[in-house]
């Protein structure tokens, strides 16, 4: 029998687009923005959505939306990501974290009721959460795995696993560039179920291999549909909501991971280039002819597809992956018991005991690496809007200089070649500064 999964803060549905050819049935999608609404309703029709998640929690028990047997969810990452505010259960978005244990706790009271097993709780967050000053993820934690009192950890470790008194409960930060994307992006995956599931048996994996670093080439240049390219990075920083917007402030713009040279111009990736960084089909979100900006941002938003794959493989395989008793005779090292009988593995210890890492993989990147470049994703563009023009070639150049900044080399090159192209009087005149000849022409 199929899966059944309800959707919380669906976004554009990465776990759709994952899931779906693994045979899962989507039962309602819950978003309230509009243009990833649109989305949804373009390429899932038949698809509920249920809009606020907030009134989740009454559907499910007055018997209005069904019960599914996994409920998935990422809820709003702006709270603890290190370029927002990280303002965690003090943002509203934020304490959405703990409405999303009320849909989870309203569903099991649920398919409690109609004699059913409780549902498996998939989360992804940002690595910000596990640092995050009110203890956002040490709430989520311990409510899930139904604690008498809420841990707390000036820092989460990357990896960990409590058998709780409701609930198991595993979590490990994983790496999209280790799994087929050009593209670093960090985020903390979280599974949860009852006393039965074993969610450590999914997450991590029976050996500890060598991990190569992809290496930070410097200056990679190809051809590519009778089209010169020029790339600064073989893979990007993490792709940001508002690259559509604020493309030219952020740090890749100065390491130059998120601009490709073409043809002799600097410009930003394109909406096609984006999905493929994420591992979207191309124009997934070229819906009612959406803006650029709205599909950056939903980009950027979403979850990384081929990490999702990688679970939603393991979970649904119907092939049970049995070592639970390994691998706790392994990790008993780093076992800490609490008051209630509840048991707490921090694997952020676990490089302590190196003889036994043989025995489990928790850290940012699967056994089997898939390896991608940037130059994978690359695809010619004719939109100018994406182009840098002199002026803001010389923008990002000004502002290197006066916060003192480093700069990736070859980067500066470009940008002082395609600055000078320009008469210097009319740069001066449209940044609206005054140029004290700090660059060479």
């Amino acid at each position: 029998m199929k899966a059944t999964i309800g959707s919380v803060c669906s976004g554009i549905e990465a776990a759709s687009v994952a899931w779906l050819p693994l045979g899962v049935d989507i039962k309602w999608f819950s978003e309230i923005a509009e243009f990833p609404s649109a989305v949804l309703k373009h390429h899932y029709p038949n698809i509920p959505n249920y809009g606020d998640m907030t009134t989740i929690p009454d559907r499910l028990l007055d018997g209005s939306i069904s019960s599914p047997d996994l409920i998935c969810g990422g809820t709003p990452c702006q709270a603890f990501s290190l370029a927002g505010w990280q303002n965690g259960l003090d943002d509203q978005r934020g304490n959405l974290t703990l409405r999303f244990v009320d849909i989870i706790s309203a569903n099991d009271s649920v398919r409690k009721k109609n004699s059913l097993p409780s549902s498996i709780v998939f989360w992804e967050n940002v690595e910000g959460v596990l640092f995050d000053k009110t203890n956002a993820f040490g709430c989520l934690v311990s409510s899930l795995a139904g604690l008498e009192t809420v841990l707390q950890m000036e820092k989460w470790p990357n990896a960990g696993i409590i058998h709780g008194i409701t609930r198991n409960v595993a979590w490990r930060v994983m790496d999209a560039r280790y799994f087929g994307l050009p593209q670093k992006r960090r985020r903390v995956y979280l599974l949860a179920g009852d006393k039965t599931f074993f969610p450590e048996n999914i997450l991590f994996e029976e050996e500890q291999r060598s991990i190569q670093q992809p290496q930070t080439t410097i200056s990679m240049t190809f051809e590519k549909k009778g089209h010169s390219f020029e790339v600064f990075r073989e893979y990007t920083d993490c792709l940001y909501s508002s690259y559509g917007t604020k493309w030219n402030g952020n740090a890749a713009a100065y390491n130059g991971s998120l601009f490709v040279v073409q043809d002799g111009r600097i410009r930003r990736l394109s909406p096609i280039e984006c999905e493929r960084l994420m591992g979207f089909p191309d124009n997934y979100t070229l819906v009612n002819k959406a803006k650029k900006t709205n599909r950056y941002q939903a980009i950027g938003n979403s979850w990384a597809v081929p990490v999702i794959h990688w679970v939603g493989v393991r979970l649904f395989s119907g092939e049970p992956i049995i070592h639970s008793q390994q691998w706790a005779e392994s990790i008993s090292a780093v076992k800490e018991t609490l008051r209630d009988g509840s048991e707490f593995y921090n694997l952020g210890n676990y490089s302590s005991f190196p003889e036994k890492c043989e025995r489990i993989n928790c850290s940012s990147a699967p056994n089997d690496v898939i390896s991608s470049d940037i130059t994978d994703i690359i695809e010619p563009s004719d939109d100018e809007t994406i182009f840098l023009s002199p002026v803001g070639c010389y923008g990002i150049l000004r502002r290197t200089e006066e916060r003192k900044l480093t700069i990736n080399p070859r980067l500066r090159q470009v940008l002082l070649d395609i600055s000078s192209t320009m008469p210097l009087e009319e740069i001066e005149k449209k940044s609206r500064i005054q140029h004290r000849g700090r660059f060479s022409r």
